[in-house]
């Protein structure tokens, strides 16, 4: 069974999931005192950390959770626009998906649909 994110860092950040499938995964999460560098943008680790959450949960609703786990293996971040407050959206889908890796184009937009970052995930499938 997929974890809901409490006690984690999704929680931390205030990630909130829209959709989870197979071919898709939405999430959002807020631009403010959590997410922000010391000069008051988005903090490209905070996009990195969504990105990541969202292709480690495309891959977890792709395999066996009794008997498998999806864990980042790597990823690349290019920060296009810097933004100061509201909200983002990572939107992710699947390039590749295979027996033990799972790779996923992630790209996080504002409000208004503008390109903040876009990053490239790959995804260990490990047996547990």
């Amino acid at each position: 069974m997929l974890a809901d994110g409490t006690n984690t860092i999704e929680a931390v950040l205030g990630i909130q999931r829209v959709t989870v499938e197979k071919d898709l995964v939405v999430a959002t999460m807020p631009v403010d005192h959590r997410t922000h560098q010391p000069f008051g943008i988005l903090h490209g680790g905070a996009s990195v950390v969504l990105a990541e959450t969202v292709a480690s949960l495309g891959t977890a609703v792709n395999i066996d959770l009794t008997r498998q786990m999806a864990a980042g293996l790597e990823i690349n971040a290019n920060h296009i626009r810097p933004k100061r407050d509201g909200v983002v959206t990572a939107r992710a889908v699947p390039v590749h998906r295979g027996r033990t890796t799972f790779v996923w184009d992630i790209r996080i937009v504002d409000e208004d649909d503008r390109l903040i970052c876009m990053s490239r995930c790959t995804v260990a499938v490990r047996d547990l």
